[in-house]
């Protein structure tokens, strides 16, 4: 509910200006691509100011967006190689259950010893500071 508010607040007045723009700039307008000859160009375009205006930042969104996820690319590289990692040691970790549980002897370099293994001891796993860190502030 807050999220759709929050949009709602940020792009009712965003469409409304766009709009504005639009209504104020709608005399056609030269745009010349050609630096050489300015009276006679080669390539140009005529267009209402608004559009080229909201062409220009569509392009800017566009540039910034791949130059964004171009920069992510070692994140998500190495999320995947996190989930790939998991998703092996999930599958040993019920393959060794399973043996377990079968009676079959682990190698104890391997084993898990999921039925001797003790719940967590809170008091452990405080922050250094004494406080658990996990827990809301009393």
């Amino acid at each position: 509910m807050i999220r759709k508010t929050i949009a709602a607040l940020i792009l009712v007045p965003l469409a409304v200006f766009i709009v504005a723009l639009a209504i104020a700039n709608r005399h056609p307008v030269t745009l010349s691509l050609d630096p050489l000859a300015p009276d006679q160009p080669a390539l140009a375009v005529t267009q209402p100011l608004f559009l080229i205006l909201l062409l220009a930042v569509l392009a800017g969104v566009i540039v910034g967006g791949v130059a964004s996820w171009l920069r992510q690319g070692r994140w998500r590289r190495a999320a995947r190689r996190t989930e790939a990692e998991a998703r092996a040691l999930r599958a040993e970790n019920e393959t060794l259950k399973q043996r377990l549980d079968a009676g079959e002897h682990v190698p104890s370099s391997r084993a898990v010893t999921l039925a001797t293994r003790r719940p967590l001891d809170r008091d452990a796993a405080a922050a250094p500071g004494g406080r658990d860190k996990s827990r809301p502030p009393m």
